[in-house]
């Protein structure tokens, strides 16, 4: 890191740090939906 710089803005939030939690957590909620949409059309073929 750059002398003097850092990641953090106005609001004192690490931007890095909240990038690295949000690639750690999982489906986002548009993932979900579409994950859920492909499961009910694909039981939706077999019936």
């Amino acid at each position: 890191m750059v002398k003097g710089f850092s990641t953090k803005q106005y609001s004192n939030t690490d931007v890095e740090e909240v990038k690295r939690l949000n690639a750690n957590s999982g489906l986002s909620y548009n993932e979900a939906l579409q994950l859920l949409a492909k499961q009910y059309n694909e039981q939706k073929k077999k019936r």
